[in-house]
């Protein structure tokens, strides 16, 4: 018999919910695999999502009031990353490149008090913009999880800072709806194309090579757009929503 939060459940029942949820481990591996470098194996990803769905059916506790999906996905996707983040996959030289984009932005936006458009942003690193987009390119497979490393150089996720317990203190609930705010009005200002790239990703959920048909550009080029765009969110997150807030670890 196996159990969640006082309830019990057959082997069956067991079997039948995580067979019912494997099409949602694949979308989120293959989602996160195209980001990353080729050498990274699906089949490992889908591996560890689906030690991250047996966690979620066997700790789940639907007197929370959150869907079983939403959870899974949750665990899933926390499964996924925590494995990548073992990995020494990301050369230094990706990450110092990283760095150098989010400190461009960061000083582009100092000083026109606004999002800067790629030309400026290439003014600040002193490179042409196919040098750019190459750049772009390059450390694509840095953003795996959106907004991570935003504020220190081992990085975290942001929402890992928020406790997962006791969800419906206070405390935690205004913590969470700040974030949201601050990510809202950061997504609010900028480019329109940013934007739009951004929403058809994480909330459409449409793929890259989909959102390339919708809005018809090269699926490459969506690529560097939303690379860009999580930079850009990233810098502005950092700077007001230090990890030295004070925020519980998960």
């Amino acid at each position: 018999m196996y159990g969640y939060s006082g309830h019990t459940m057959t082997e069956d029942e067991r079997e039948r919910l995580i067979l019912e949820h494997l099409p949602q481990v694949r979308l989120i591996a293959r989602r996160i695999q195209e980001r990353l470098p080729e050498s990274i194996s699906l089949d490992d990803l889908v591996s560890t999502g689906v030690l991250g769905l047996i966690s979620a059916i066997d700790n789940f506790d639907p007197t929370h009031n959150v869907k079983l999906k939403t959870y899974a996905e949750y665990k899933i996707r926390g499964a996924i990353l925590d494995s990548l983040r073992g990995l020494d996959w990301a050369p230094r030289q990706k990450r110092r490149k990283a760095k150098q984009i989010e400190a461009a932005i960061n000083s582009a936006e100092q000083k026109l008090k606004r999002s800067p458009a790629e030309e400026e942003i290439c003014r600040e690193l002193n490179i042409s913009i196919d040098e750019y987009h190459d750049w772009l390119v390059e450390i694509r497979g840095l953003n795996v999880a959106s907004l991570e490393f935003a504020g220190s150089e081992q990085g975290r996720d942001l929402l890992h800072y928020l406790p997962d317990t006791g969800e419906h203190l206070p405390s935690t609930l205004l913590e969470r709806s700040e974030l949201e705010r601050l990510l809202a009005e950061s997504i609010d200002g900028i480019p329109e194309m940013e934007r739009t790239v951004l929403s058809l990703y994480y909330q459409e959920e449409l793929t890259l090579r989909e959102i390339a048909q919708v809005v018809n550009l090269h699926e490459s080029r969506i690529s560097q757009i939303k690379t860009q765009a999580i930079l850009r969110l990233r810098t502005q997150m950092a700077a007001q929503w230090p990890v030295t807030r004070g925020l519980v670890g998960a």
